[in-house]
């Protein structure tokens, strides 16, 4: 049996499941913000949890928020500001007290889709998460690629391409930099934009149900939304030419992304041509968690 960890910034969930991918239990809990311990004592209680309802013991796979440094294995680069230093990989093997495999979270959904979800059957996988941050992972042969720096992938936390006098220098990044990608095509940042312009706060399926009603400045705000997705991607176009983009969080299940984003990349993109899919995730929320699981398949 295969159990993963998707520990995220708002909800750790668990999955155990067979090798062929079929679900046997599935649990979810809020995450224990800036508590450190606690989001460690909440992942060997959901482990637990998962054994006690299976009756079976599981091979262990966890994705993490950010990444490991490849040589002290610190965590580096997460937006759950509370891993940024510590020994993860760690301080989890010793409260699990068993044999784990750690790994970007980004990176798990990447090699989830490229395994049976919407990459399957292609060879380079380019995945974005859209939701709460932003973020990328790349799967090459139903693998995630990672690098030398363990930062394959880090999408979110490059510059905004080709900004107007506006966009310059970008709001500040929990990472120390301005501008960066997940500061303008996050799902907080796209409510962000809406508070900006009317100081009322709604969520972003609030905007998209105003945009649908037709509200103009709810279809202005998604179509300056889509444009930054746009000239985000165009660098990964135009550097890896990956055979198919996977779009994954909260944003991508807007189903005007996939009407509007080909065009809008494409006369972004330095090809004349661009033939590149853009696929849903297959597994939606759920893709990174069984990713993680199959750090052990």
């Amino acid at each position: 049996m295969l159990i993963g960890i998707d520990w995220g910034g708002t909800k750790i969930e668990a999955v155990a499941m067979e090798r062929d991918g079929r679900e046997l239990a599935r649990l979810r809990r809020d995450t224990p913000r800036h508590d450190y311990r606690g989001c460690i004592g909440m992942i060997v209680e959901l482990i637990g949890e998962l054994e006690a309802e299976t009756g079976r013991t599981g091979s262990i796979g966890i994705g993490i928020p950010g990444s490991l440094e490849p040589v002290s294995r610190l965590g580096k680069g997460a937006s759950s500001t509370w891993l940024l230093g510590q020994p993860v990989e760690k301080d989890l093997q010793d409260a699990i007290k068993r044999d784990i495999r750690v790994e970007n979270d980004a990176d798990c959904f990447a090699a989830s889709e490229a395994a049976d979800g919407a990459g399957a059957g292609y060879n380079v996988v380019f995945a974005v998460i859209l939701g709460s941050g932003a973020g990328a992972g790349i799967a090459v042969g139903g693998r995630a690629h990672h690098g030398p720096n363990n930062s394959g992938g880090e999408w979110g936390h490059n510059p905004l391409p080709f900004p107007d006098t506006t966009e310059i220098p970008g709001r500040p990044c929990y990472c120390g930099r301005h501008g960066c990608m997940e500061t303008w095509v996050s799902g907080r940042a796209f409510e962000a934009e809406y508070v900006r312009h009317t100081n009322e706060e709604l969520k972003a399926r609030e905007i998209i149900d105003k945009m649908r009603g037709g509200d103009r400045l709810a279809r202005m705000l998604w179509e300056r939304y889509v444009d930054r997705v746009a000239r985000g991607l165009a660098t990964v176009v135009n550097t890896l030419d990956p055979d198919v983009l996977v779009m994954g969080g909260g944003m991508s299940n807007v189903d005007e992304l996939y009407d509007d984003l080909p065009s809008a990349l494409a006369r972004r993109t330095f090809s004349t041509v661009f033939h590149t899919p853009i696929r849903r995730a297959l597994h939606g929320d759920s893709s990174g968690v069984r990713g993680a699981a199959r750090l052990w398949a």
